[in-house]
C-alpha cells in the first residue's frame, strides 16, 4: 500500500501547487480594490508627463525585479547597502518613486490589499501602452517577498554576456530563446549610458578595438556619442531611429548590424535566436505585439509568491 499512498501524496502536492498558481489571475482585485489598475495607470500617465523616458524605465524595473528571486518586489526595498537594488547588475534601474506614489494612492483607497510586486507588473504594462505598444491583460495576485540581498542579483543578464550565457540565464527562469528575443526587443524604447558601451567600442576582446559586428555606418556615430575617456553618463538611444515608439524596428536594427548594445547584437550570432529575429521581418510572419505581450505575461509569473506566501507591504521600500 506504500506506493499508492506516495502517489496520492504527490498528486495532493501537485494540486496544491496548481491552486497557488491559479491565484494569479486577471482581475484579481475586482472585488477587493476595483480601481486598483486605473489608479496605477493614472500614476504612470502622470509620470510620463514629466519624464518622457519613464515607459522604458518602468519596463526595465519589472524585468530586473522578476529576474532576481522572482516577481516579488525585492528590488524596491531600501534597507541599506546590502539591499538588492544596490547590485552592480541593477545599475541605472529606476522608477521607484512612481511605484511608491501608486502604492500611496492604493493604500488610501484599499489599505493592505494591493502588493508592490503587482504594481510593478501593472506599471510596466501601462508603460508599454503609453509608448504605443500593445495593450494586454496582466494576471495579478502576487505577494511581496521578505528578502532583499545584494548578492542575489549576481547572475543578472549582462550586456557583455555571450549568447550562450544569455540563453542559459533565460532558460533557468523558464524562458525560451523566443522569449529572449521578444523581451530584448523591449529595448525598442529608452536609452542606455555610455558606461555600457565602452567595452564594445574600445576594448572588445577579439581585437582590443571595436566589436566587428557593429555596422561600419554605425560605428563612427556611436564613437561620436560615446568618445573614449568621455562622460560615461551620457545617454544614447538603444533603438536607432525609433527610440520613442514601441515597435519591432529594433529587430531590423539587430539584423543589419545596427544594434547598440552588445547583448542585443548577440541575438544575430545564434541560429535559434536569429531565426526568431528573422521571423518578424516578414510581413506575413508572427504577430510581434501579441508575442511580446505573451512573453511579458510569462516573465511576470517567474517564481511568484501567492496565497499565504510573502506579505502585502504598506510601503514598497520597506518590509512590514
Amino acid at each position: 500500500m506504500l506506493v499508492p499512498y506516495l502517489v496520492l501524496v504527490i498528486l495532493a502536492i501537485n494540486c496544491m501547487d496548481g491552486v497557488s498558481r491559479a491565484q494569479l489571475q486577471v482581475g484579481f482585485y475586482a472585488d477587493t480594490c476595483p480601481k486598483a489598475e486605473s489608479i496605477v495607470s493614472g500614476v504612470v500617465r502622470d509620470a510620463s508627463q514629466s519624464n518622457p523616458n519613464i515607459a522604458a524605465v518602468l519596463l526595465r524595473l519589472h524585468f530586473h525585479d522578476c529576474f532576481v528571486q522572482g516577481c516579488d518586489g525585492s528590488i524596491l526595498i531600501d534597507n541599506g547597502q546590502n539591499a538588492e537594488k544596490n547590485a552592480f547588475g541593477h545599475q541605472g534601474v529606476g522608477g521607484f518613486e512612481v511605484i511608491e506614489k501608486a502604492k500611496q494612492q492604493l493604500e488610501a483607497a484599499c489599505p493592505g490589499v494591493v502588493s508592490c510586486s503587482d504594481i510593478v507588473a501593472l506599471a510596466a504594462r501601462d508603460a508599454v501602452a503609453l509608448a504605443h505598444g500593445p495593450a494586454y491583460d496582466v494576471p495579478t495576485g502576487r505577494r511581496d517577498g521578505r528578502a532583499s540581498v545584494v548578492s542575489a542579483a549576481d547572475d543578472m543578464p549582462d550586456v557583455s554576456d555571450s549568447i550562450q550565457q544569455l540563453k542559459a540565464k533565460f532558460l533557468q527562469k523558464g524562458l525560451s530563446a523566443k522569449d529572449l528575443v521578444l523581451l530584448t526587443a523591449a529595448h525598442t524604447i529608452g536609452t542606455t549610458a555610455c558606461f555600457f558601451m565602452t567595452h564594445r567600442l574600445y576594448s572588445f576582446p577579439s581585437n582590443q578595438g571595436s566589436d566587428p559586428a557593429i555596422n561600419p555606418k554605425l560605428l563612427p556615430e556611436l564613437k561620436g556619442q560615446c568618445p573614449k575617456n568621455g562622460d560615461v553618463n551620457v545617454r544614447i538611444p538603444m533603438d536607432r531611429g525609433s527610440e520613442q515608439t514601441f515597435d519591432k524596428h529594433i529587430l531590423q536594427n539587430i539584423r543589419d548590424g545596427f544594434a547598440v548594445l552588445e547583448s542585443d547584437a548577440q541575438l544575430n550570432q545564434d541560429e535559434a535566436t536569429r531565426a526568431v529575429v528573422d521571423s518578424y521581418s516578414n510581413g506575413s510572419g508572427p504577430d510581434f505585439e501579441k508575442d511580446f505581450a505573451e512573453s511579458m505575461v510569462k516573465m511576470g509569473r517567474i517564481d511568484v509568491k501567492t496565497g499565504s506566501q510573502g506579505e502585502i507591504r504598506r510601503v514598497c521600500r520597506a518590509f512590514n
